[in-house]
């Protein structure tokens, strides 16, 4: 059976189940900005009860990636994934997903070949490619800024 590129786009477009794409817009809004606003309550909460700014500035991200990684390791996250959509994806929060969703997945192959070795294997070229980026700005930076 030949299909042509036009008559899979057909086919793929029929298969597909319709989407309201305002209502996924407001509900990936309304959980992104809910997410933002729990860090901003730590934030708050973290100074009112005496931390120095700059630590809050590394409990806020942290509070975030724990909660994320529990929450994906009990299987709540994909649930809330499931309505919020691209909400979930606040960059701190959606890492923490990341690297703990392959490590739940392939726990059942041991520690170290399964979830040692499956970790990072959505967000190892994230690491890879930000490393990378940061050392060539850096030279960048270096040789301008001499």
């Amino acid at each position: 059976m030949n299909v042509t590129g036009g008559e899979y786009g057909k086919m793929a477009k029929k298969a597909s189940p319709p989407t309201n794409k305002i209502k996924n817009c407001c509900f990936a809004f309304v959980i992104g900005g809910l997410v933002c606003a729990l860090g901003e309550g730590f934030g708050m909460i973290y100074e009112k009860i005496g931390i120095g700014a700059d630590d809050v500035k590394a409990l806020v991200p942290i509070t975030l990636i724990v909660i994320a990684a529990v929450l994906t390791a009990l299987g709540v996250f994909d649930k809330i994934a499931y309505y919020a959509g691209a909400g979930t994806i606040v960059p701190i929060t959606g890492f923490a997903n990341s690297i703990v969703s392959p490590a739940m997945e392939f726990q059942s192959e041991g520690k170290i070949l399964g979830t040692g070795a499956q970790m990072f294997r959505i967000a190892g070229p994230v690491l890879v490619y930000g490393s990378a980026a940061a050392v060539i700005y850096g030279v960048i930076y270096y040789i301008f800024m001499r």
